[in-house]
């Protein structure tokens, strides 16, 4: 294996563990005092999937089920989702409310304002394109959309 690879996958990670660590402190916004980080992930996710299980999101990120269950459990008593009954009454799908999705509006909003700060003055336009799309190339060719 290309070494570089191994590098780039170290990268990655550490962007985003610790990327989202600093975000999270150096931003001062209530939605942080409302709502945890995981919460907004699991917000995000089935924003993306529109609708999904609560199987399907313990594996997106990568947790028990009880874990998913204990987040599911509090964005339903906030009402920023819903459970949609399927034909299968044993299948019960997750989506968004009004309210998650402004919600996740708000939390997208602050976070991309922080970020644009952040890196305005350490990135130019030509690496934001050459970042882009390599990023759009490794969602193409790990096929992200719909896994």
């Amino acid at each position: 294996m290309d070494i570089r690879i191994g590098e780039a996958v170290d990268l990655f990670q550490e962007v985003l563990f610790y990327g989202t660590e600093r975000v999270i402190r150096a931003v001062d916004n209530p939605l942080w005092n409302e709502f945890s980080p995981e919460q907004i992930q699991t917000l995000k996710l089935i924003s993306k999937e529109k609708q999904v299980t609560s199987s399907r999101l313990a594996i997106l990120q990568s947790v028990h089920k009880s874990a998913i269950s204990n987040r599911i459990k509090k964005l339903l008593q906030k009402e920023l989702i819903r459970i949609v009954e399927t034909d299968d009454r044993r299948e019960k799908l997750l989506e968004l409310t009004e309210a998650g999705q402004e919600v996740l509006n708000q939390s997208d909003k602050v976070l991309t304002d922080y970020l644009g700060k952040l890196l305005s003055e350490q990135i130019n336009d030509e690496e934001i394109e050459q970042f882009l799309a390599i990023f759009r190339k490794l969602k193409n060719i790990i096929k992200m959309d719909g896994v």
